[in-house]
């Protein structure tokens, strides 16, 4: 009977770890084409179960050490330029956002730039290991706000502990599917990278907000996550309208 009147909590740590973690699959999605090819698959999965283990022991860390994670560390700036006084916490997600906003614009110049030949492709090539490594800590990066979340809903560990597994076993099933529906249909890819885009500018905007830093004396606002989705469900919107206009104009030629 315990365990049946924590379901209700356990569904919604589930939903939650699904919701805040499609912008992680599409970043996996995205790292992993830059291995070979035989190797992808194998680097998404081996980086998601790393992860998942990690997250675990992320989580009982957290719960121990939960006052100093948000406790300040430093502070800096003048109030009339910039300033601000910074938490681990604050800095996981600064970090976090500016390599992921790197990331994307990276790409996204590759793609600008690229000019079909076999070196321009073997440029964007890196190794297992290099690709597994980032996979697994940016996963992490992605998890924080999500451990702190369940934290908030939740003091059994357990059932953030099931809520974790579960969550990863989803993303290994998606985490192919997603890369499948890219290289089928490589013109999504940059819609993709721009909404990677719009996540690193996202968490940036949350790591200023829990580092308290002003710009000119103002306060910068963290992204309100309802307008990250409205940008990104109108980014789909164009991207899908802009495809099937092309598509008829071309029956027409």
């Amino acid at each position: 009977m315990a365990i049946i009147e924590h379901l209700p909590t356990l569904f919604m740590l589930v939903l939650l770890q699904a919701i805040l973690g499609i912008d992680n699959l599409l970043y996996i999605s995205i790292e992993s084409k830059k291995v070979e090819l035989t190797k992808q698959k194998q680097v998404r999965q081996l980086g998601i179960l790393l992860a998942m283990v990690l997250r675990i022991a992320l989580l009982f860390l957290v719960v121990q050490i939960l006052p100093l994670i948000k406790e300040e560390i430093f502070s800096f700036g003048n109030p009339a330029v910039v300033n601000g006084r910074f938490s681990i916490h604050a800095l996981i997600v600064l970090i976090g956002g500016a390599f992921i906003l790197y990331t994307a614009t990276k790409e996204i110049w590759h793609i600008i730039t690229y000019d079909g030949s076999e070196e321009d492709l073997a440029k964007g090539k890196q190794s297992f290991s290099t690709t597994l490594l980032l996979i697994v800590v940016m996963n992490l990066v992605f998890s924080v706000d999500s451990i702190l979340t369940a934290i908030s809903l939740t003091d059994i560990l357990w059932i953030m502990v099931v809520a974790i597994v579960i969550g990863g076993l989803i993303m290994i099933i998606l985490a192919d599917r997603v890369s499948e529906f890219l290289k089928k249909n490589r013109v999504y890819e940059v819609l993709g990278l721009f909404i990677l885009f719009i996540v690193g500018i996202m968490l940036l905007s949350e790591g200023a907000h829990l580092g308290h830093m002003h710009l000119a004396g103002d306060p910068i606002h963290a992204m309100p996550k309802s307008t990250f989705y409205f940008v990104v469900i109108v980014l789909i919107g164009i991207d899908v309208i802009q495809t099937r206009y092309q598509r008829n104009l071309s029956k027409t030629r």
